[in-house]
């Protein structure tokens, strides 16, 4: 007789915590807000997914990245959906996710909904804080960095260049 192996929602998630953003190694993909949803449907777990923007070529390698982690974990039945009902947005980044992307060097987004009126009138102007020093005192550099989803920067005041994840 087979042994039918049960998984609660919370241990998928953990699962999933582990995964990190291939572009973005310090962020993993529940706390940059990709995954939005863990079902158990009849013993089938079914993971939804929403690519940071419609082109990201990393989708492909994180929807690789959880089929590896739920078949090592013993989940057979299984499905990955990209679920594009919503468009991804920075504002599903955990503040903890903010907090790391500015120690790894890149300055994070401000909210993109309601909130700080000093922070939609520095992306209005374009100005944004160093995440080396915090200083106001940079410039774009180019609209597109290492990846399509962050923009170059140069600070004035440490003379050092950042990248900044864009709103989105």
């Amino acid at each position: 007789m087979a042994t039918t192996v049960t998984y609660h929602k919370e241990e998928i998630w953990e699962l999933l915590e582990n995964i990190t953003d291939p572009e973005i190694p310090v962020l993993n993909i529940v706390e940059m807000g990709i995954v939005r949803s863990v079902e158990i449907q009849d013993e089938k777990v079914v993971v939804k997914i929403t690519p940071t923007y419609s082109g990201c070529p990393a989708m492909s390698a994180i929807q690789k990245e959880i089929n590896k982690t739920l078949k090592e974990k013993g989940i057979k039945s299984f499905e990955v959906k990209k679920d594009f009902s919503k468009t991804w947005t920075t504002d599903w980044m955990t503040g903890e996710a903010r907090q790391k992307l500015k120690d790894y060097g890149i300055a994070p987004p401000g909210k993109t909904s309601s909130g700080d009126n000093v922070l939609k009138e520095l992306k209005k102007t374009k100005i944004i804080p160093c995440p080396y020093c915090e200083s106001l005192n940079t410039e774009l550099q180019s609209e597109f960095g290492s990846t399509p989803c962050k923009s170059q920067y140069y600070c004035n005041d440490c003379q050092e260049p950042f990248e900044h994840f864009k709103c989105i």
